[in-house]
């Protein structure tokens, strides 16, 4: 464990412009700024709008910010995902940092349990570990054995979110970002899902999220940052 953050955003700012409205910008959020130790889960808080996937985004890099800092360490270099090439991102998506989201985006007529395993061994593990820890995963998330081998496609909406999630944390990454992971889950699964995030704080992983379920929210959360302190402005 390390006393310096993992991740930092400093005076963050998103925009979006409505072509369709004669150009007019829309302030998502404005300077942004928190920092995130490993080990730490820090929830982002507000209500719906405010903006808080739209951060989750920019720390990945699926949106640029319009200003500001995203500092991200990764070993002994800091990197800036705000102004980082495309290159340097996808590589920091390889090694460093992990994304899960509400919705499971496969390629069709791929095995769950090959989905899970393959993400587990994008963190560096050997075939039979990585199988092992598909294995375990799945069985903790109560995706029944028999659907294993078949392609979540076929899946309830629950069980393609637990297979989602399970390939979310199958990997080791560092920083880890969560975009309601417990939305379309049940009470025994939910409660799962708090315990592997305890299991990833423990490891070390610096963990930001957003968590509409309250309960869930006050089990996982080190720190809530309310958001709407970062709401934007409308501009011309």
């Amino acid at each position: 464990m390390t006393d310096q953050p993992r991740l930092t955003l400093e005076s963050v700012s998103k925009t979006f412009t409505l072509h369709l409205r004669e150009g007019m910008k829309i302030g998502v959020v404005e300077n942004v700024g928190f920092s995130v130790m490993p080990g730490e889960c820090v929830v982002l808080g507000g209500p719906s709008g405010a903006g808080k996937s739209s951060i989750l985004k920019m720390i990945y890099g699926n949106y640029r910010c319009d200003e500001g800092r995203i500092l991200l360490r990764d070993g002994e270099e800091m990197v800036d995902v705000a102004s980082a090439a495309p290159r340097r991102i996808l590589a920091l998506r390889a090694s460093v940092m992990g994304y899960v989201s509400q919705f499971l985006r496969v390629i069709p007529r791929v095995s769950a349990l090959d989905i899970v395993a393959g993400a587990a061994s994008e963190g560096g593990v050997g075939q039979c570990e990585a199988w092992a820890k598909a294995e375990r995963l799945l069985t903790l998330l109560n995706v029944p054995e028999r659907l294993w081998s078949l392609p979540p496609a076929t899946f309830s909406g629950g069980e393609q979110q637990r297979v989602n999630i399970a390939r979310g944390l199958a990997a080791e990454r560092p920083l880890l970002l969560l975009d309601e992971p417990t939305a379309s889950l049940d009470a025994v699964n939910r409660a799962v899902v708090v315990r592997l995030i305890e299991e990833k704080k423990k490891a070390g992983a610096a963990i930001v999220g957003i968590f509409h379920d309250e309960d869930v929210r006050d089990l996982v959360a080190d720190r809530i940052v309310d958001v709407t302190q970062f709401a934007g402005k409308e501009a011309a």
